[in-house]
């Protein structure tokens, strides 16, 4: 399948490199919305920052809660609590994914929600005793360590999962889509970012912990709203054998540049959160400094230490590589830009195209998704107390949260194509692959919770809206590009 470009006279073009008869359109359009955002942005933080008061109704029940659930034990049966709560995350997760899958849904879908069901929403609903199971309260672990080792678990596997998120992204295809990827990328993220700014307006009196400032909280809740999971939208394309269409291609290449400046983003927000002004400003200068020792010391050396032997993986590698990963990461958390984007960073300065990379990377994803990553879910089901939801205006708050996700990020997409002059219907096709959230919302939204930059009634609704994007993908998807049409390009 090719993308259909639209000539100004309402003909079509199809090609995969269509020559634009009005070059000048998509660049102007990309630097009029980049000073209309931070002059829009800068009007909602002037407004929040002088008139919206701290209304803190939630949070206080949220933070007996997250205390309540902070527990003693003995060593032995800590390490029996954590392998109780891995395998029945494991299993119920396996069980769900595969269901997901039948439906056309993506396997981290039943993941996801594996996690909430073991969680307070639902087991700790009907049977709390059943829960505590997995994860004792505070009567029987008062000083938290079984929540404290699931913590340091998940962290791993985050951390790990960012690092082969890195190792996926193919910086060839970006240079080769680099003209309209990277506008139509950010507009996907200028517009959901401010649409997010402008929601925390309402939101702020209601759901802001108190020791947050209203910059703080518009700035991660404009970032949360600006995500898309890259590798969820790659398994979406790839389960479709559209991954090498020119359309997927564009997807792809959107979607990488998305993340690549999301997580830039939300490496500035976390340094604005734990820094005050000259913290921030020295957070940058370091942060600027690292990029450069990667991009100009440590990318030449992994060029060459991988390209020695193609065939083969020398027996030092992978612990070196391991070794880097943890260093990488370390250093970012010291800065404060969180550990994630460090392990993330190094992964995409790696050649994405050597044999050794592949095999490093099929090697360690098993690893990490069917391990690590059960931790984290089951971590993000204990903090997603939906419960807390309970009246008629929060649902609907919620709904309102999903639909300002929605609607920005397709119609940010949407725009940034069209300007481009891509067709109405293959501009409808990439909003709504970058509306896709899933997993990377959660590592985003998990961040912000342990920054206490949301309380955990916000970030329930946020949760539940990241299951929602995700989930409304693959049905539209089918409908604006039917299976008939998949087997004809494959």
């Amino acid at each position: 399948m090719s993308i259909r470009v639209d000539r100004p006279n309402g003909g079509e073009m199809t090609g995969k490199s269509p020559a634009l008869p009005h070059r000048w359109l998509l660049p102007a359009f990309y630097v009029v919305l980049l000073l209309a955002a931070v002059l829009i942005f800068w009007g909602i933080r002037v407004i929040g920052e002088s008139e919206v008061p701290v209304v803190s109704t939630a949070v206080s029940a949220v933070t007996e809660g997250a205390a309540a659930r902070k527990t003693p034990d003995a060593a032995n049966t800590v390490l029996l609590h954590v392998l109780a709560t891995l395998t029945a995350v494991i299993v119920l997760g396996r069980i769900l994914a595969v269901g997901f899958r039948a439906i056309g849904q993506p396997s981290v879908i039943g993941e996801v929600v594996a996690g909430i069901l073991l969680g307070p929403s639902v087991l700790g609903a009907i049977s709390p005793e059943a829960m505590h199971l997995l994860i004792p309260d505070a009567a029987a672990d008062p000083h938290g360590r079984v929540v404290a080792a699931m913590g340091i678990i998940s962290q791993i596997g985050i951390v790990l999962y960012m690092f082969i998120v890195g190792l996926e992204l193919n910086t060839t295809m970006l240079v080769k889509s680099a003209h309209a990827a990277i506008a139509i990328s950010h507009a996907s993220i200028i517009i959901p970012f401010l649409a997010g700014t402008g929601l925390a307006l309402w939101l702020f009196p209601h759901f802001a912990p108190e020791t947050t400032s209203f910059t703080s909280f518009s700035l991660f809740l404009g970032v949360a709203m600006a995500i898309t999971a890259f590798p969820v939208l790659a398994r979406i394309l790839t389960d479709r054998r559209l991954e090498k269409t020119p359309l997927g291609v564009l997807a792809l290449s959107c979607a990488a540049t998305d993340d690549v400046t999301a997580w830039c983003l939300l490496a500035f927000v976390v340094g604005v959160v734990q820094s005050n002004v000259s913290g921030a400003i020295w957070v940058v200068v370091l942060t600027s400094v690292y990029l450069a020792v990667m991009l100009l010391f440590v990318r030449p050396f992994a060029v060459r230490l991988l390209r020695r032997d193609e065939r083969h993986v020398p027996r030092g590698t992978i612990p070196t590589l391991f070794v880097a990963v943890l260093a990488s990461a370390f250093v970012t958390e010291a800065i404060g830009i969180h550990a994630v984007f460090g392990a993330f960073l190094l992964g995409a300065i790696i050649p994405h195209d050597l044999p050794i990379t592949k095999s490093i990377h099929d090697n360690l994803h098993n690893v990490v998704t069917m391990l690590f990553l059960p931790a984290f879910f089951a971590m993000s089901g204990m903090n997603t107390q939906i419960g807390l939801m309970n009246n008629l205006e929060h649902w609907l708050i919620c709904a309102a949260i999903t639909a300002v996700a929605t609607v920005g990020k397709f119609g940010g997409t949407f725009l940034a194509a069209k300007m481009a002059q891509i067709s109405t219907r293959d501009a409808s096709i990439l909003g709504v692959l970058m509306n896709t959230r899933g997993l990377m919302e959660l590592i985003v939204l998990n961040i912000g919770l342990s920054l206490g930059v949301i309380s955990p009634v916000l970030f329930a609704m946020m949760v539940l809206m990241a299951v929602a994007t995700t989930m409304m993908t693959g049905p539209i998807l089918s409908v604006l590009w039917p299976k008939e049409e998949n087997s004809a390009v494959a």
